[in-house]
């Protein structure tokens, strides 16, 4: 059985690795994306009233799971309170007020609902994708960037520029001009907001300053 497990914490930390180098993203936040799936999935087994933590092991993939529980004199809530009796044996000269460590037994990796992990993965990825893309272009405003048409929808062109996608909107292109998928496309940087579906880099080809910085570049 134990081989078993450490099997399944290998793969687990060999998905946190590749998800890390493919997305560009640190590491650490794959971990606590894993971390909060896995307290998830403990408190749909020993009860969501208890606060649960998990800590797993960037290194070996060694997981640990508590409970945190207040010492009080009269319990009224038994998910996250103990009496000073019961607190003593959990740590010998815990006084009222304390916050102890209570263990539980590890979640076996494997009986972690997958669709929940994986929800949680894949938003922590995505808001750190969107946080490291707002960071690299906030404050690039005026800058002539080359990218790559992605597609032109309701008359807007996509841009790929590499890391991030820009839009030039219908009134910011150069009249007449036909944008075609595929083909690479210089434009000037004009705003970079922060929205709730990722940051919006709005470029424009008509801006006069993009003709001024083209002009100076040549």
């Amino acid at each position: 059985m134990a081989s078993a497990i450490s099997a399944n914490r290998a793969e687990l930390l060999a998905i946190a690795n590749s998800v890390a180098t493919e997305k560009m993203i640190d590491k650490s936040i794959v971990i606590e994306a894993m971390e909060e799936a896995i307290q998830k999935s403990a408190r749909n087994r020993y009860g969501a009233e208890n606060d649960i933590r998990a800590k797993l092991d960037p290194r070996t993939g060694d997981l640990r799971l508590w409970r945190v529980v207040e010492v009080v004199e009269e319990v009224e809530d038994y998910f996250k309170q103990i009496d000073l009796k019961a607190a003593d044996k959990l740590q010998p000269g815990a006084k009222v007020g304390d916050f102890l460590v209570d263990p539980l037994p590890a979640v076996e990796l494997g009986r972690i609902d997958a669709q929940s992990a994986k929800q949680v993965i894949f938003q922590k990825v995505r808001d750190a994708e969107r946080d490291r893309q707002y960071e690299e272009f906030k404050d690039r405003a005026g800058e002539v960037i080359t990218g790559v048409i992605k597609s032109v929808e309701f008359g807007h062109v996509i841009v790929n520029l590499g890391r991030a996608e820009g839009v030039i909107r219908r009134d910011q292109q150069i009249p007449r001009e036909v944008p075609r998928v595929g083909e690479r496309v210089r434009a000037w940087i004009m705003k970079v907001e922060r929205q709730n579906r990722g940051p919006q880099i709005f470029l424009s080809r008509a801006h006069p300053e993009f003709m001024k910085k083209l002009f100076a570049q040549e």
